[in-house]
């Protein structure tokens, strides 16, 4: 995961400039440019200082950076179904979806 692009994400949804985002995280505007110009990653104190400004916790910070796509509805059911199945039928219910 790479938290410095995930903050730039984070800003620019807000279409914040470097210059908002320090303000609203309260931190010097050197420390967020030494992040992005020297690829830092923010020590703790400052990325929960960030996590403020965008409004969120830590835990949603890294939660929303590794959600590459949405699960639907069946998706989280079939999902669930397929947790229910002992291991002989998690085996065959792969067989035949691959279509092996």
């Amino acid at each position: 995961m790479n938290v410095i692009e995930h903050i730039r994400e984070l800003k620019n949804e807000r279409g914040w400039t470097d210059y908002r985002l320090a303000a609203e995280a309260m931190i010097p505007q050197s420390t967020l440019a030494s992040i992005f110009e020297r690829n830092t990653p923010p020590k703790l104190d400052i990325l929960e200082s960030l996590c403020r400004a965008f409004g969120m916790t830590l835990a949603q910070f890294f939660r929303e950076s590794e959600r590459e796509e949405l699960v639907t509805e069946d998706e989280e059911r079939l999902l669930r179904l397929y947790r229910t199945l002992s291991v002989e039928r998690k085996r065959a219910l792969i067989v035949l979806l691959s279509g092996a």
